[in-house]
């Protein structure tokens, strides 16, 4: 007998085992149709690609300044009267310049790109926990439907001890009245399922009654598991104000080389006409000027300024950082308690279970006797379907917790 138990013992953990990791794999499909298709993470991807392009709008000079112009009153000089002027003007950035301006724009688009990955977490959280609702609505259905199988066969029981005298129509009634309030909170449940659904569904970017595949049972894992220590400083949504913070530090280097001279390069080309009433070896000899110039921000002010504006920027995204941090760690700790909770609550309303169907095996055995009290029989079922419904609620509210705790620690 002793192996035997051993024997379903093993069975029973394999089950667990299989049931948690199938219902793993169905949910991670679902959270990567939900990515692929959901139309906020398309947006952020469009917002990354656009940002990404941004680079090459800036690894470009200024336009080049083309001129031309025609003397109506043409200036005579020594070689001949000056007929036009053609110009071309090119100025130049600092540099390093433009090399700053891509890396800012780089750090931008990195910022954008964590954005997406932000958005992935939150839409994996959403999927998950709207799953764990689905899977509590769809497992307090199936007890109720067993409670209403259960309060049938009491039924049959009570309708035979009536006619040997052992029980009145009475109780037969109330066990009818009990599946009746039972019946009607399916109902509940369904409608509740029903709204469940198409929340799931919208988040998939599904119609609102496509058919969704929920697990039958769930368990807990034999382990625990310690995310006390979860390191925060990965997070996403804390890496993103690291990247805003970089990009400052790029801005203000695109500051200080804008602070500096730009160069300018050019020429002027002047077409002069031949004097008529001379003869000599320049005569009508075309004017080439190269030119360059250097323009100097001597009023400083605004570059001034943006400075100030850089630094008190960084100040901001280090205490949006610091709050942002602190609002995660408390929710962390706050799921992870709710989670230990949760799982002793299971433990403790499965125990309960066993002694509620101990005291199930003594009524029938009484029963047996002739001698049974059908007031004690709903006692009895009501009391085991509190505690199923309890038991269904901290597995529903383990994984929810848990959901919360991957989106923050992994």
């Amino acid at each position: 007998m002793k192996k035997v138990n051993q024997h379903t013992a093993v069975l029973t953990i394999l089950m667990l085992f299989l049931s948690v990791y199938g219902f793993a794999q169905q949910l991670e499909s679902y959270i990567v149709e939900a990515a692929n298709n959901n139309p906020e993470i398309k947006a952020f991807e469009l917002r990354y690609a656009i940002a990404d392009e941004k680079v090459n709008e800036l690894n470009t000079l200024p336009n080049t300044e083309i001129s031309a112009g025609y003397f109506v009153s043409e200036p005579e000089t020594r070689t001949g009267a000056q007929v036009a002027r053609f110009s071309i003007r090119q100025m130049i950035p600092w540099f390093g310049t433009i090399t700053a301006r891509e890396n800012y724009a780089t750090s931008m688009a990195d910022a954008e790109y964590v954005e997406i990955a932000i958005a992935k977490r939150k839409l994996s959280l959403a999927v998950s926990q709207s799953y764990y609702k689905l899977y509590g609505l769809k497992a307090s259905q199936k007890v109720l439907e067993e409670n209403i199988q259960l309060l049938e066969t009491y039924k049959t029981l009570a309708l035979n001890s009536v006619e040997v005298g052992n029980a009145s129509a009475v109780d037969v009634l109330k066990l009818q009245i009990r599946q009746n309030d039972l019946k009607q909170q399916i109902e509940v449940l369904l409608q509740s399922y029903a709204a469940e659904q198409n929340m799931f569904n919208t988040l998939l970017n599904k119609e609102e009654n496509a058919i969704i595949t929920v697990v039958d049972s769930l368990g807990l894992p034999s382990e625990f598991i310690d995310n006390t220590q979860a390191n925060l400083e990965l997070h996403p949504e804390l890496l993103k104000y690291d990247k805003l913070f970089e990009s400052v530090n790029l801005s203000e280097s695109v500051n200080q080389r804008e602070l500096r001279p730009n160069l300018g390069f050019g020429l002027d080309y002047i077409p002069v006409a031949e004097r008529p009433d001379m003869s000599f070896s320049d005569n009508g000899k075309d004017i080439i000027m190269p030119m360059v110039s250097l323009t100097i921000p001597i009023f400083n002010t605004k570059y001034k300024s943006v400075t100030k504006q850089n630094e008190l920027k960084q100040q901001e995204i280090t205490s949006q950082k610091e709050a942002r941090k602190d609002k995660l760690q408390n929710l962390l700790q706050s799921a992870i308690y709710t989670q230990t909770a949760s799982r002793l609550t299971y433990l403790t309303q499965a125990e309960n279970l066993k002694q509620a169907k101990n005291a199930e095996e003594i009524l029938l055995k009484n029963y047996e006797t002739g001698v049974i009290d059908f007031n004690d029989v709903l006692d009895i079922q009501e009391l085991q379907l509190m505690i199923q419904m309890k038991g269904i609620e901290a597995i529903k509210n383990y994984y929810l917790q848990t959901a919360i705790i991957n989106y923050i620690a992994n």
